[in-house]
């Protein structure tokens, strides 16, 4: 099973607005991310579309329904479309949440939390050991966004991740944005949430903006926010070699703003080395 490469680049999600961009001239990013289900159609336009940016550019495929807490397993017909594209694609990395999102029965189309159980645990982890054995790499899961904990919690999400990955030798992508809306939605400590991730194991780190109030929401429809580039500037004073993705998912601005505030990511990174190096 090949292990997800370090790739220190900056990069966007490819949004359908932006196609022309980067199929017509040289967009100045390290990486484009897209989501997996997008492209898992054999002969359809994006896929095509996807296929030319990739000749330009690194590419990373960004599951939102692989539902690695479903109870019944994973669906084998997903995972072999899946397979597919990523043999064409060849990505950076492969990754999708730490969620459920669907029954045998219906999809619901939401990345819905898990209860922070042992036995939700051994399910998550049965189910990733699947996808991995079967796509033939280690996998990114990413943090969720959560607006609910359950009464029969047994662990923290930090220590979720934790077991998981060293029970299945995947990787984190860690949404920084999403850690920050967590943090205020459950009252919790996003530093030592960090403290105890083991942060050695993340390649990719996402940002993206949220809807405030007094439950946080994860629109990914706003520029990032003050309180989510200061927590990045914590991540990355304490990760080396990782890859930064900028989100945005709805009211998706021209993309020169996307692009300065990419230049925003890139610049709080370089500022935290020199101060560290100093």
């Amino acid at each position: 099973m090949s292990k997800p490469i370090t790739f220190p680049g900056y990069g966007l999600g490819l949004r359908s607005p932006h196609y022309q961009n980067f199929l017509e001239h040289q967009v100045p990013v390290d990486f484009v991310e897209v989501i997996s289900e997008n492209f898992m159609i054999e002969g359809g336009k994006p896929l095509r579309i996807l296929e030319q940016v990739r000749q330009k550019h690194e590419v990373s495929l960004h599951g939102v329904s692989m539902s690695v807490g479903s109870a019944q397993g994973l669906d084998q017909g997903y995972l072999a479309r899946l397979r597919t594209l990523v043999t064409r694609i060849e990505p950076l990395w492969v990754s999708d949440h730490l969620c459920w999102t669907r029954t045998t029965a219906h999809n619901s189309h939401d990345l819905l939390p898990l209860p922070l159980t042992m036995e939700a645990l051994e399910i998550v982890c049965a189910n990733i050991h699947h996808a991995q054995e079967y796509l033939g790499r280690a996998m990114l899961f990413e943090n969720p966004s959560s607006y609910l904990s359950f009464p029969e919690d047994e662990m923290t999400e930090a220590r979720f991740l934790k077991e998981m990955v060293s029970r299945t030798g995947c990787y984190l992508l860690l949404d920084v944005n999403n850690l920050c809306v967590n943090a205020h939605n459950h009252n919790f400590d996003p530093l030592e949430y960090l403290e105890q991730l083991p942060l050695s194991r993340v390649r990719e780190i996402h940002l993206a903006g949220h809807t405030p109030g007094d439950i946080r929401i994860d629109t990914h429809d706003r520029p990032v926010c003050g309180e989510v580039w200061a927590l990045y500037e914590k991540v990355v004073n304490r990760v080396d070699g990782v890859g930064t993705l900028l989100e945005r998912d709805d009211a998706i601005p021209p993309l020169p703003e996307l692009l300065a505030e990419l230049d925003c990511a890139r610049d709080c990174a370089r500022k935290v080395k020199q101060e560290t190096a100093a």
